[in-house]
């Protein structure tokens, strides 16, 4: 039986927004130890969190309970190189599992840009990447196992248990422990990157266009800069057409590591210290901004370090009303009384029928704001919160945000029949926090 202890010493998370002091944690090898830890915290009376990497701003992971750390539970357990489907332990970070996805020849068909993350934790959350035509990480998923309140094992698919599927696969944690995810991966495909500076107002003119002519289509806007990051990465046939090289380590180091990662750093420093010059400085991190185009196997592509720490906040909005939202931020960001030192991302997703999915019912764009840590950030989310309000923007679960369920429940069409299934698996509120319970309501 795994180990309980009273480990002394807080949780934080990456961003250091959240800390917990959980009464005990745990450290399960497999899934008969995660069963007897959940069983174990009921007899005791404790709540129980399952931990990823830390990665979510928000306190979802936070728990005055049983803190269930799941880093010795990993690996890819079976992989079929025909039908592409993966399985793999919930505690796997996306860094390793696209590692051993590239040992079978496989991939991931979209990510996100970070890849600390478990693949329990990101579904949980409702990680997603960018591109008009694919969906969510969550949309990748064909079956979830569980451990559920009741210490039982169970496995849901879109053909066995399809409510508590089209409930668990962006589920906050909330039904209980993912102990393994079934995921429908692709051949291992090469992406052809390409990035440059595009004055602001042309990217939002063409930004129909720019979605539908690239597989995967983001943007960077630094909110006092003219200009702005336009990332385009395509999917290359495996043999064809000539293609432009690959990044040498050299420049990779010095693009990610010194530019983007050192010296950005050292501008948000100096902001901190001055934000009075912030303005200035962010202008300069806009006008800096280069070309650049290479190839590389998908996930290197999709990911790029982040070293400088930051606080978050996202929305999906409904695609079209993007341009409307975006002006409004352009016109109030530079009224605020403290200064913005970082860009903000814009990406894309498809519709799809996950319950809690940010992009469920329909084509929805991302708009992610972020601060440096330690500089003021209230006010500008607040002012973020307001715009986006008002076209029935839903917030990334796992970034900061103010709603709560009677906010939240008119935004998600089947939101009543998530918490239902919620109250079926888990009627004593076993996989609850303070945070669930803000953001769902009282248990049912």
């Amino acid at each position: 039986m795994t180990k309980q202890t009273a480990r002394p010493g807080e949780w934080r998370n990456w961003a250091g927004t959240a800390t917990a002091t959980p009464a005990r944690w745990a450290q399960p090898r497999n899934e008969a130890e995660v069963s007897a830890a959940v069983k174990a915290a009921a007899a005791a009376g404790l709540p129980v969190r399952a931990l990823g990497s830390g990665h979510s701003f928000t306190p979802a992971a936070a728990t005055r309970g049983l803190a269930l750390d799941l880093s010795r539970w990993t690996g890819v357990t079976a992989a079929d190189t025909q039908t592409g489907l993966v399985t793999v332990r919930s505690g796997t970070t996306l860094r390793a599992l696209n590692a051993a996805l590239a040992e079978f020849g496989l991939a991931l068909a979209n990510l996100g840009d970070i890849d600390a993350q478990t693949i329990a934790g990101a579904l949980a959350t409702g990680t997603h990447g960018t591109g008009a035509r694919l969906g969510g990480l969550a949309t990748q998923v064909e079956a979830l196992d569980l451990i559920l309140a009741d210490g039982s094992l169970v496995t849901c698919s879109a053909s066995a248990w399809p409510e508590l599927f089209a409930a668990a696969r962006v589920g906050l944690g909330a039904l209980g422990v993912i102990t393994a995810v079934t995921l429908r991966c692709v051949p291992s495909f090469t992406l052809a990157a390409d990035e440059r500076p595009v004055p602001v107002d042309q990217v939002i003119e063409q930004f129909d266009a720019l979605t539908a002519a690239n597989d995967h289509f983001e943007f960077y806007w630094f909110p006092y800069g003219r200009q702005a990051l336009v990332k385009r990465n395509n999917r290359l046939p495996a043999q064809g057409r000539a293609t432009p090289p690959r990044m040498p380590a050299w420049r990779r180091f010095w693009e990610f590591e010194v530019m983007e990662n050192a010296g950005f750093g050292t501008l948000c420093r100096l902001g901190r210290a001055a934000p009075r010059f912030i303005p200035a400085l962010n202008k300069l991190s806009s006008s800096a901004m280069s070309a650049r185009s290479y190839t590389d196997a998908s996930y290197r592509v999709f990911v790029t370090p982040r070293r400088v720490r930051f606080v978050e906040s996202e929305y999906a909005v409904p695609r079209e009303s993007l341009p409307a939202v975006l002006a409004e931020l352009r016109r109030e960001v530079p009224r605020l009384a403290d200064p913005v030192m970082f860009p903000v991302e814009v990406r894309v997703a498809a519709a799809d029928d996950i319950w809690l999915s940010t992009a469920y019912g329909r084509d929805s764009a991302y708009i992610a704001i972020h601060q440096y840590t330690g500089l003021p950030y209230r006010a500008y989310f607040d002012l973020f919160e307001s715009v986006v309000a008002g076209v029935a923007g839903r917030p990334h679960w796992g970034k900061l945000h103010s709603l709560d369920a009677g906010r939240l429940a008119p935004l998600y069409p089947r939101f009543d029949d998530f918490r239902r299934v919620r109250a079926q698996v888990d009627p004593e509120n076993r996989f609850g926090n303070a945070y669930l319970g803000r953001v769902f309501g009282p248990a049912d």
